[in-house]
């Protein structure tokens, strides 16, 4: 269970503005103070982590949920870079994705994804889906704050 006393920072890589808007909705009803932040394309993502432009203030996240699919670099890139540096591969990535590939999974997983999840069909089933992202990340796993 998180028990910091700062709120838990959470990057959300996604280029689906409906999936997005869908997975804020669903953390806005958790009990944990919490800073969703929403990256659309791996790029940006890559400058948001290394703080650089008009994301040098923004704090290093905690947890980050990664799309593959994504424009300008895909998620598999992001993954690498992230893995790549020291700095930033204590954070847990949680792959989460439309992508059943078994090719992408196993991908995902030699490149130490913490997490792969293929996104539901379903508005109730993808709602669940992030439930239990919440309840197991932030009940029950133990994430380091950076």
């Amino acid at each position: 269970m998180i028990t910091k006393h700062r709120p838990l920072e959470i990057l959300l890589v996604e280029d689906s503005c409906s999936d997005a808007k869908l997975i804020a909705k669903m953390f806005s009803l958790a009990d944990l103070p919490h800073n969703l932040r929403i990256i659309d394309d791996g790029v940006k993502a890559i400058s948001f982590l290394y703080q650089k432009g008009k994301y040098y203030k923004m704090p290093r996240p905690d947890i980050i949920l990664l799309d593959l699919n994504l424009p300008k670099k895909n998620g598999l890139a992001v993954l690498a870079q992230i893995q790549s540096e020291p700095s930033l591969r204590n954070i847990p990535v949680i792959i989460l994705t439309a992508s059943a590939s078994e090719q992408d999974i196993r991908e995902c997983y030699r490149m130490n994804a913490n997490c792969y999840l293929t996104k539901p069909s379903t508005p109730e089933d993808f709602c669940r889906t992030i439930k239990i992202i919440e309840d197991f990340w932030f009940n029950v796993a133990k994430i380091p704050y950076n």
